[in-house]
Formats: structure tokens, sequence, C-alpha cells
């Protein structure tokens, strides 16, 4: 991964680096991917995702923030198609975009709907309060966007007496999914769809036909008269 210089600051700190790492291998950003992100503020992820993303469009909606990811970007002489605009999400969100990052929790319910509605294919979501965290599960689960959580937390060494320490990070919550989420199986799960055929899984069912899985809960496995598994 290419270094990320920021040396505009911003009362609220970057994205650290490692959860830029894992965030950007659960988005996959491709040359023809139009990338739209809520809340740039310092532009760390907006500069990351520029050098992978055909197009980015970055919302901010203070205006000091903006000028601040503005000049980061400058910093990192990125030059590829970035849309900066100041705007509270979900106004202003492009309506063709094929990944979202939802960098915090303000309006995040009204953005998660303008996702489905537009059919925005993959979704990220960064959370660092647990009670927020479950909040916002429950609504990508509503929406079926939900493919996983993923809960993580770094700690970077430092040297103490001779030996070494770790300082911890505070622990971040990561949502990820999308309108078109690729099952674990290889099939595909459909957002809002209520029944499965073909190899397709939908999100939050607990039925299945046709040789399909749910991502409903599993059943329980059969015993035998003895209580062992079978």
């Amino acid at each position: 991964m290419a270094h990320v210089s920021l040396p505009h600051d911003s009362k609220a700190g970057p994205t650290k680096p490692e959860v830029r790492a894992v965030l950007l291998s659960k988005l996959d950003l491709g040359p023809t991917d139009h990338f739209a992100e809520v809340g740039s503020c310092t532009g760390a992820v907006t500069i990351e995702a520029a050098r992978r993303a055909g197009r980015v469009t970055a919302l901010e909606r203070k205006a000091e923030r903006l000028e601040t990811t503005r000049k980061n970007l400058a910093a990192n002489d990125v030059t590829g198609d970035v849309d900066l605009r100041e705007a509270e999400a979900p106004e202003g969100l492009p309506g063709d975009a094929d990944a979202l990052f939802v960098g915090g929790s303000r309006n995040y319910e009204a953005v998660l709907d303008h996702a489905v509605e537009t059919g925005i294919d993959r979704v990220a979501m960064n959370v660092s309060r647990l009670e927020v965290a479950g909040d916002a599960t429950e609504a990508f689960r509503e929406r079926d966007l939900l493919r996983e959580v993923v809960q993580f937390q770094v700690s970077h060494g430092y040297e103490l007496a001779g030996a070494t320490s770790f300082d911890s990070d505070n622990p971040v919550y990561m949502l990820v999914g999308g309108t078109e989420a690729v099952a674990a199986d290889g099939g595909v799960r459909i957002a809002g769809s209520g029944a499965t055929d073909g190899g397709v899984r939908t999100a939050g069912s607990d039925v299945t036909d046709g040789g399909v899985r749910s991502l409903g809960p599993s059943p329980a496995p059969e015993r035998r008269s003895d209580g062992s598994p079978r």
C-alpha cells in the first residue's frame, strides 16, 4: 500500500492505515468503479480510493474539513477524477456509485436507503461506539444489505524498559455488504428479494428452495437416540 501523507490536520482524526487496508480489501475498488464517500474529513480514505477507483465523489458537510481534504489530495499528488462536495448526505450523493464508504453515523439510515434505491453494489461503514454498531447492524440487516460485521483492534509496539509493550487503538466495527453481495458458496444475495432460486441467496431469509442456502440460522443437526450427532 502506497504511503499517505496528511500534512494538513482536522479536529477529527483520520481513518488509521490498518483500518484503511481492511476497508479497501472489502470494497475491492477497480479502475471502472465510481466510489462515493460520506465524511471525507482529512482525506485519508479519499486519497487511497482515488489511487484505485476510476472516479471518486467525496462528501463533507463542514467546509473547513473539505478544504483539508483538498489540501491533502494535492500534497499526495492525486490527479484522478475526484469530485469534492460540501453537502450533508444523503444530499449530494451520486446516483451511479458502485461502492460507498460511510465514515460516520450521522444520517446513516438515510444514506443506506440511498444505497438501496440506487443499487450500490458494495457498502462499508466504520463505527467506533458499541451501541451505534448494534443499531447500524440492524439497519443494514433490515435493508438486506448486510454481509458481515468485522470487529478489530490494532496495537502498536513501543520500547519499555528494554522490552516491547503495546498501545492499543480503540476497537473498530466495520459493517460490510451491498445490494448484491457474493455469498460464501459463490451464489448471489440480492437486497430486497423475498425468494431465492438458481443459486441465489437472499439476506435475512429463513426459507430455502431449489437447493439454495439462506442467511438465516442453520438448522440444528440431527441426533441419534442416545443424543450424539449423526
